[in-house]
């Protein structure tokens, strides 16, 4: 995977079976659900996963990927980028999110 560079997109959904309904329909995109409030997406040149929640203006999270995660945090740090979520376990990695300074939320994955 390429490092440091966007490599997946989470959203909200108000319906995961409606949301899953319309993207396979659309655009052919494969699901895989991690319990009853998250699902994952394959897309052919990008991944995401929807989570439920009330969809507002800025709630898609943009993800990318790390070769080296606590590099790559001392990096956001170092550039006057705000950890708002250390670095955490989750299936299939760890991962950080920061705010830029215009607050944009968005997160750094690793899969070690």
């Amino acid at each position: 995977m390429p490092h440091e560079q966007v490599q997946y997109i989470e959203f909200l959904s108000a319906d995961l079976t409606r949301i899953k309904n319309f993207y396979q329909q659309s655009f052919g995109w494969e699901f895989t659900d991690y319990g009853p409030e998250y699902t994952a997406f394959s897309g052919k040149y990008v991944d995401g996963g929807f989570t439920l929640g009330t969809p507002q203006k800025g709630s898609i999270l943009v993800i990318l990927f790390s070769q080296d995660l606590e590099s790559t945090l001392n990096k956001v740090v170092n550039a006057g980028g705000q950890i708002v979520q250390d670095i955490f376990s989750f299936p299939g990695g760890r991962r950080f999110h920061f705010t830029d300074p215009d607050s944009n939320e968005l997160a750094v994955w690793s899969a070690d």
